[in-house]
């Protein structure tokens, strides 16, 4: 009788995310198995029980995802995981805090295929505009920045307040990040002023950023929003916009719907290649981005025209 294929998903909070669940069935796996309330403490004796329990060719039908709600314990709390772990007693981890690390990877994926297509523009060297701290929009700017993007992370609270998030970031995951205000229009508008792509990151059914305000970005090429409740959360970006140009700028706005089809096919992909892979395998932000490109690259090579 074959090994079952088992998916251990461990998270910092209460309970698991269904999302994640779903997803991890649909990839495969025969049994999944939720673990709440994990630290970094626990991590290891997890593991560990994971990887004694099966021989080296079982282990190849064994993996370990990490979830919870913050993008920086998920990144300590893979590291944990992996150093617990020796050959030949490896097994596959991939982290993915409340699908953060697929988002941001797909919106800047995104971004990158509309700046090449319609600007003929690389990231590298443009200047990046984060409105929101939270998962996505701090894992979006490493992403961006790691691509040679000069980043700035806004926040409501004020540039003091976006400075020290923004150092906590870059020191994590050794990039360089600043800090940016959108606490009223007037930092908004100044901020913008300067921007070539902005993300807009922050809650749902928040407009970060109206028509008046994109008024103020003479240099805008790109805009991504990840609001999908409304009003939009950059105006004139619809949820289905897909580099598609914003009404009185020279930019083109990407919806939450567009980003939101590259972020399911980027984590599916993801966990399908970790169910499937012959070795263990170390998934986060980085191969979700390699797996976005990829994706958005086949979607671009198959469009009419």
């Amino acid at each position: 009788m074959e090994r079952p294929y088992i998916l251990h998903m461990l998270t910092p909070g209460k309970r698991v995310s269904p999302f994640d669940v779903n997803m991890a069935a649909d990839a495969g796996y025969q049994v999944i198995t939720p673990y709440a309330e994990v630290d970094a403490d626990a991590v290891a004796g997890l593991v560990q029980d994971t990887i004694f329990s099966r021989s080296p060719k079982g282990l190849a039908r064994t993996a370990v995802f990490i979830g919870g709600r913050d993008a920086l314990v998920a990144a300590d709390l893979l590291d944990r995981a992996r150093s617990a772990m020796f050959k030949p007693f490896q097994v596959s981890l991939m982290a993915d805090p409340s699908g953060a690390y697929t988002t941001a990877a797909a919106m800047v994926a995104c971004v990158e295929q509309a700046l090449q297509a319609r600007h003929a523009l690389a990231l590298k060297g443009r200047r990046m505009l984060v409105l929101g701290t939270g998962p996505v929009g701090r894992i979006a700017g490493v992403i961006a920045a790691q691509a040679g993007a000069e980043v700035h992370l806004a926040s409501r609270g004020g540039t003091a307040a976006a400075e020290a998030v923004a150092r906590e970031t870059a020191r994590r995951f050794g990039v360089e990040l600043h800090g940016a205000s959108n606490a009223d229009a007037a930092a908004l508008g100044a901020a913008l002023a300067q921007t070539d792509v902005l993300l807009a990151c922050a809650a749902a059914g928040a407009q970060v950023v109206g028509a008046d305000d994109l008024a103020a970005a003479s240099s805008l090429k790109v805009a991504a929003d990840l609001n999908a409740v409304p009003p939009e959360g950059i105006a004139g970006v619809g949820v289905s916009d897909d580099a598609k140009p914003i009404a009185g700028t020279g930019a083109v706005g990407i919806g939450a719907l567009a980003i939101g089809n590259v972020k399911y096919q980027t984590q599916q992909r993801l966990l399908v290649q970790m169910h499937d892979a012959p070795a263990p395998l170390v998934l986060s932000f980085a191969e979700a981005f390699a797996m976005a490109r990829a994706f958005v690259a086949e979607k671009s090579a198959a469009a009419p025209g």
